[in-house]
Order: C-alpha cells, then sequence, then structure tokens
C-alpha cells in the first residue's frame, strides 16, 4: 500500500508543488520535514532579532548525552560581523552566503562540565542543527548549511577557545528568486531526492549465535 492510500489519497495535498515531483516518501512523513530543503538564494530583508532568537531557542532545547549541550553559535547579523565570516568563508560559497542576511556558526564544546572528554559533543550539535533549522522553517525562513570555509581562519578570527570544534556555517533567512544567484547555480536550486530506506538500514548479524 503507497503513502497516500495509507493516508486516504490526500498525501500529495500535504506538500508543497516543487517537492511533489521530485521526493516521493515510502511512508508518511510530516510535511513540515519533506517540505524542507536547502536553498542558496536569500531575499534582501532583515530577520528580526526575534525570530533569530526563536530559532536559536529551539536549537537550545535539543536532545543531548548527559545534558551537556555542547553546542556553541557564533551569529553574524551586522555588516561588520558578516564582514568577519567573509574572511573565512570560501569564495565559490560567497557568492550566495554573501546574500544572507544571518549567518550562524555551529561549534560544540568538546568537554564536559567535569573537564572530561565529551565523545558525543558532535553529535549532539548536529542534533541542535536539526532542530534549529525546522524551527526555522515553521518562521518562514530557509536554512543551509555551510562546510565550505576555513576552519584555521575562523578560529583565528573569532577567537574560538582551544576546546570548541566548528562545524558548519548555517545561512538563514527569507527564500529568493534563483534569479539571484550566479547562472552556475540556478539549475542546481530546487529540492532533492534521498535514497531508498532501506540503502540506510544496515543488518545486524545473528548467524551463528
Amino acid at each position: 500500500m503507497s503513502p497516500a492510500e495509507t493516508h486516504g489519497g490526500i498525501l500529495p495535498d500535504y506538500y508543497l508543488d516543487e517537492v511533489k515531483s521530485v521526493r516521493k516518501p515510502e511512508h508518511f512523513v510530516h510535511p513540515l520535514i519533506l517540505n524542507r530543503w536547502s536553498p542558496r538564494s536569500y531575499k534582501p530583508l532583515p530577520v528580526s532579532e526575534a525570530n533569530v532568537h526563536i530559532v536559536l531557542e529551539a536549537a537550545r532545547w535539543a536532545p543531548s548525552s548527559s545534558n551537556q549541550q555542547p553546542w556553541r553559535f557564533y551569529v553574524a547579523r551586522t555588516p561588520e560581523e558578516h564582514e568577519v565570516f567573509q574572511s573565512f568563508i570560501s569564495p565559490g560559497n560567497r557568492l550566495w552566503t554573501d546574500h544572507a542576511p544571518v549567518l550562524i556558526l555551529i561549534a560544540s564544546e568538546t568537554r564536559k562540565d567535569n573537564g572530561e572528554p565529551n565523545a558525543a559533543h558532535a553529535f549532539d550539535a548536529g542534533a541542535a542543527w536539526g532542530i534549529l533549522s525546522l524551527q526555522a522553517s515553521l518562521l518562514g525562513l530557509s536554512t543551509r548549511a555551510v562546510g565550505g570555509f576555513d576552519k584555521a581562519k575562523a578560529r583565528e578570527a573569532l577567537k574560538v577557545p582551544e576546546t570548541v570544534t566548528l562545524h558548519a556555517v548555517i545561512a538563514l533567512g527569507y527564500r529568493g528568486h534563483p534569479d539571484r544567484l550566479p547562472e552556475s547555480l540556478r539549475e542546481r536550486e530546487k529540492p532533492t531526492d534521498r535514497r531508498p530506506l532501506g540503502e540506510s538500514i544496515l543488518p545486524i548479524p545473528t548467524a551463528g549465535r
């Protein structure tokens, strides 16, 4: 039975037209999740301080190992703060990140409160990013994660403590028209598919047990 049949044939109505032709869920997925994708184009509109705080507040409530909450955020909103970020984001990504009204560098503290190593710091920071992105969608905002930046330059520019690891820059803003992008990026400005679920579920060997 297909997902649409499972839900009375109305499932496609939950999803935006732009995702229907690309994303075919094998099981019912909430529209908040399936409709969210990562654009590069952003409108030249500011994001209110209140909305920036709302997405960060959502991330604050992510689950974490032993409630250590290792995530840390560097938030660039002013022109001066954007200049700092521009000093370490790769030129190719700056073709579009320069136009995002807010940039958030997600980092994590690698030590627990007692000083011991926190093996789950990166895993937990990823959970915070996922929740941040969904909260942004609820506010009508778009997000895209950027791994293309010079971590050494970022550490120097931001005076990052030795025990803090840098992960990704997040662009945050209101989605713009693809025409705002360089021509080389316009064709890529669309939702992407995912591999079949079965390919992500690995077998557990039980023979001989």
